[in-house]
């Protein structure tokens, strides 16, 4: 059964899916010097943050940030499945907690962003959230598209989301894993990470669904693969296992061959053993040659548990236009990236994306996404 993205929105530090879109060809990036907190103790004063969310002792600034998602979302069916997909939710409502100027702090507990969520559409259920590190939305489209596939549901709405806030800030210095200047993905001088913030939402539904309501397919997930290189708390194995096993049964889903992918949005961090690992699996998937490969985090930051969903936005207007977005920080390419990776848009020929996004515990996870078409 065939799985339709028939609605899709995101807003990062460089705005709407509009405003993203030619910011990121134009190779504009939203990682500037940080004014929402003290950096002065950490690696780095930089970060992809949005203007216009309020830090407040009584609500998580999660809120207005799904409101500038939804001012680009259309309808959503009362039965749809929701899936949200969040590494923290609103962890920016422990700091108030924590100092004392709050004490009724709902929004720490994601089962609460769940109702909200909920409600707001009217869905006759609760649903779930996936956590699972950086790559918890990569898993969330997928598993939504494996119930639709599966026939148990025929509508999924995945939401994902994070915040740039001080407790995760502090917590990705102590494990020296910022650079200490914007991020440099794929690049030989890479140092680590800028962390983002951002929001997604995507409507999935059987292709079955989507005519008989009249819905534009805006793209199709035609593959996933999940799986975990068991190596280290936060250290991907450096042989690529996981990532290997998880868009080989991506590939398997889809019945493509390697040579079907035309391109690839890649996790591309900018931490040294990521990247490399990356590289290293794609040499191994794609004995013949890798297709040309990005990362957004360059420009977008790291929005952790939202970096999947938006880069499936991403990836579907990449498909639509046949431009494969630049990498916004490379200046000298890593070895292994040279003639793969470009700081300019490069052409997509027709064929399929592959996005990929790992995660700390060993998780990786891959989905391989279609050209839309009138559904």
């Amino acid at each position: 059964m065939s799985v339709c993205v028939v609605d899709m929105a995101l807003h990062s530090a460089l705005g709407d899916l509009d405003e993203t879109w030619d910011g990121l060809l134009a190779g504009k990036s939203g990682v500037r010097p940080i004014a929402r907190f003290v950096t002065d103790k950490y690696l780095t004063g930089m970060g992809a943050w949005i203007d216009g969310l309020p830090q407040s002792s009584d609500s998580s600034a999660v809120h207005v940030l799904l409101d500038n998602v939804w001012d680009g979302f259309g309808s959503v069916p009362t039965d749809a499945h929701l899936l949200i997909a969040t590494t923290k939710g609103g962890i920016d409502m422990l700091e108030p907690l924590r100092r004392g100027t709050a004490t009724n702090v709902p929004d720490l507990d994601n089962a609460a962003l769940l109702q909200t969520i909920s409600a707001r559409f009217g869905l006759a259920g609760r649903g779930s959230n996936i956590n699972a590190a950086c790559a918890s939305s990569t898993i969330a489209v997928a598993h939504g598209a494996a119930m639709i596939a599966a026939g148990d549901v025929d509508a999924v709405l995945v939401v994902c989301f994070d915040l740039l806030t001080e407790f995760v800030f502090s917590g990705f210095s102590a494990l020296q894993a910022l650079d200490p200047q914007p991020s440099r993905p794929f690049d030989k001088d890479r140092k680590g990470l800028s962390l983002g913030e951002g929001a997604a939402a995507l409507l999935l539904m059987s292709e079955e669904r989507a005519v008989r309501e009249g819905r534009a397919s805006l793209g199709t997930i035609l593959g996933w693969g999940v799986a975990n290189d068991a190596n280290h708390i936060t250290a991907p194995a450096r042989d690529g296992c996981g990532l290997i096993q998880a868009v080989n049964n991506a590939l398997k889903r889809a019945t493509v061959a390697p040579q079907a992918i035309s391109g690839i949005s890649a996790h591309g961090t900018g931490t040294v053993y990521n990247d490399l690992m990356e590289l290293v699996a794609f040499e191994q998937v794609f004995p013949h040659g890798t297709p040309p490969l990005n990362s957004i985090k360059g420009a977008l930051g790291h929005t952790l548990g939202a970096a999947g969903g938006i880069e499936v936005v991403l990836g579907l207007r990449s498909l639509a236009s046949g431009q494969l977005l630049p990498t916004v920080g490379l200046q000298n390419p890593e070895e292994r990236a040279v003639g793969l990776v470009s700081s300019d848009v490069q052409l997509l020929s027709d064929g399929l994306l592959l996005s990929t996004n790992s995660g700390f515990g060993g998780i990786n996870a891959a989905l391989i996404l279609e050209k839309g078409g009138a559904a």
